[in-house]
């Protein structure tokens, strides 16, 4: 049985993407994915990649009216948000076989078989998972209790139900900033347990881990070098403000998360070959390809400005720049 999968980006983040859906596919081998190409060259590059789990949307075949209207007062990033419900409602209306549907954001890695996940949520209508906030980060709860990295739902009444109101939720108000109980596309989600009676919130201790969770967790590796949280297998992992340089290093996360603790460091060796790997495949197709490698000096005062600049200042910023 297909297990079917969709997820968006551009070239920017196009490396990125590719790592995760090799990873996807090397722990679930029958995934298929629904890519929704951001710009041109993503669709050209994927394309050419000819790589059969793969099938493209351009974007201006899922854009409605109504979609580019939204377009003309969102910023990159929260445009991007607004398509998270749009995409996997357009592979239900225009793939019949698909069943069950799940939205993935692309900056993950997968590490281990994701079949626990899918026991977990059985036939339920729709999953979500928790941030699961450090308790230091706790209060960041206030911007959203899921985080929409996977989001699942299945073509049922419930299913189909919820997807169309977050659909049309997040094209009628979509941004980077806490409103009248909204905040981009995922606060809408914290009312989904109570709406919905088959809402599965995904409880799998190895899925979901995230910069703003893994300081509570215990990682370990076993005799085969799998790793480990909290004694369970790590399925993914989503990797926040990671950045990979034009000078061929990587920068992995911003102070305030490592001044508490230092990162996962074999997660992210895993990752940073996969990136590798990636943008080596890419430049087999694309020679030169540069799509997401950030300038040095550009990523040191993004950093600066993560630690220094109020938040109502970097949030009037994130509406200018890249999701």
């Amino acid at each position: 049985m297909t297990n079917y999968f969709c997820t968006l980006f551009d070239k920017g983040y196009l490396i990125k993407g590719m790592a995760m859906m090799e990873s996807l596919v090397e722990w679930c081998p029958d995934a298929h994915l629904f890519v929704l190409c951001m710009d041109e060259t993503t669709q050209e590059i994927l394309t050419a990649s000819r790589r059969s789990y793969i099938t493209c949307i351009a974007l201006a075949d899922l854009e409605t009216p109504e979609l580019l209207e939204a377009k003309k007062s969102r910023g990159v990033a929260e445009y991007c948000w607004t398509l998270s419900p749009c995409l996997p409602a357009f592979v239900l209306e225009h793939h019949p076989e698909v069943d069950f549907i799940t939205y993935l954001d692309s900056d993950l890695l997968f590490y281990s078989p994701i079949s626990p996940i899918f026991d977990e949520i059985g036939n339920n209508s729709v999953a979500i998972i928790e941030h699961r906030f450090a308790p230091r980060l706790q209060k960041r709860e206030v911007n959203g209790r899921f985080c929409v990295e996977w989001v699942s739902f299945r073509r049922d009444e419930e299913g189909m139900r919820c997807l169309a109101r977050w659909r049309e939720q997040c094209i009628e108000w979509c941004y980077y900033r806490l409103e009248d109980g909204k905040m981009g596309d995922q606060k809408y989600l914290d009312e989904w347990p109570d709406l919905y009676p088959n809402c599965h919130i995904i409880e799998h201790p190895g899925a979901g881990v995230a910069p703003w969770n893994y300081e509570k967790s215990r990682f370990t590796q076993d005799a085969s070098g799998r790793i480990e949280v909290d004694g369970s297998p790590l399925i993914f992992y989503h990797f926040h403000q990671f950045q990979l340089l034009a000078n061929g290093v990587f920068d992995r996360l911003s102070k305030f998360y490592t001044n508490v603790r230092a990162e996962p460091d074999a997660v992210y060796e895993a990752y940073e070959r996969a990136v590798m790997r990636a943008l080596t495949e890419i430049r087999t197709i694309s020679p030169g390809f540069s799509g997401g490698l950030r300038p040095v000096v550009l990523v040191l005062a993004r950093r600066w400005v993560q630690r220094h600049v109020p938040l109502p200042v970097k949030r009037f910023l994130h509406h200018f720049i890249r999701y």
